[in-house]
Order: C-alpha cells, then sequence, then structure tokens
C-alpha cells in the first residue's frame, strides 16, 4: 500500500468596521504545521495601521517569536502602493516572520477590498464607463494606484491612464 501524504490548509480573512473612523482586520491561518491569528486596527481615512497583534497557537519545526513585539513593527505604516516592500523591510526573515508578514498583508489586502466592493457596487456596468470610474477614483485618491490587482499598473483598468502624481 503507498504512503499517502496529506496536506490541507485553511485559511480566513475578514474585515469590520468598528466605528467611522476604525477598521479592524484579521487573518487566521491553520494547516497541520501551525495555527496563527492576526488582527490588524486601521484609521480611516489615510489608511494608516494603529494597532496589531497576533498569536501563534502551535508552530512545528520554526523558533519562538514573541509576536506581538513583531507587529509593533508594521503600527504607523499606510496601506496602500509599495506594501509588501515595507513590510518585508520591517518585519523580520525568519520562517514565521514570513507567514506574519504575509497575514498582515493578508489583513491589508482585505482592508482595500472592503472598499473596492461598495465602490463597485456604484461603478457603471459598461467597459468604457467603468475604466472612466475607476481613473476618476485614482486620480482623486492616488493612494489606491497598484493597490490592488484591478488598479495595478498593467490592469486593463489603469492602462492609458494618466499618472501625475509620480
Amino acid at each position: 500500500m503507498p504512503n499517502i501524504l496529506c496536506f490541507s490548509r485553511n485559511r480566513c480573512t475578514a474585515v469590520e468596521q468598528m466605528d467611522e473612523q476604525t477598521m479592524r482586520s484579521s487573518c487566521y491561518l491553520q494547516d497541520p504545521l501551525r495555527e496563527i491569528s492576526v488582527e490588524i486596527r486601521v484609521k480611516l481615512p489615510d489608511l494608516e495601521i494603529t494597532g496589531a497583534d497576533g498569536k501563534v497557537v502551535r508552530s512545528v519545526g520554526e523558533e519562538k517569536i514573541e509576536v506581538g513585539d513583531s507587529l509593533q513593527k508594521v503600527i504607523g505604516i499606510r496601506i496602500g502602493p509599495g506594501l509588501r516592500k515595507i513590510l518585508g523591510g520591517v518585519m523580520g526573515k525568519s520562517a514565521i516572520h514570513k507567514h506574519l508578514t504575509f497575514m498582515v498583508e493578508e489583513c491589508c489586502n482585505a482592508v482595500i477590498l472592503a472598499f473596492t466592493k461598495e465602490v463597485l457596487l456604484f461603478a457603471p456596468k459598461d467597459k468604457w464607463g467603468e475604466k472612466k470610474y475607476f481613473e476618476n477614483r485614482v486620480k482623486t485618491n492616488p493612494r489606491l494606484y497598484n493597490s490592488c490587482a484591478a488598479l495595478a499598473p498593467d490592469s486593463p483598468l489603469m492602462e492609458g491612464i494618466e499618472r501625475p502624481w509620480e
């Protein structure tokens, strides 16, 4: 009888509007090797991370770190273009730090998507109108540019857009 290896991973990311000026985003990861949770708080409208916490319940083969201390390094970072590079620079390079960095990034992406969902409800349904709508959104708030796949430089929505902020 052959040996069969089985690996499954569950990840859940959620966003909650706490009040008019605060959002909370959390990411939970569980697989046979680890169980980790991360939560960030974000100040609106500038999308600045004002708080971060987390917990490593289980982590096989990785060093033990003080998760709360590691996550405090992301406080003050703004969600927007260059976020991945910034997070990579402030967080550690070990395997567990890379997991935490990924989870913080997931929390940030969820915050962006929470806004995108509401915006999509009001976007025109025809291609030209949709493109013009998002072009205007990015021009009025340049921090949206390159903040998600839909608003990335090589996205069809951003094709041909003028970028006076660059």
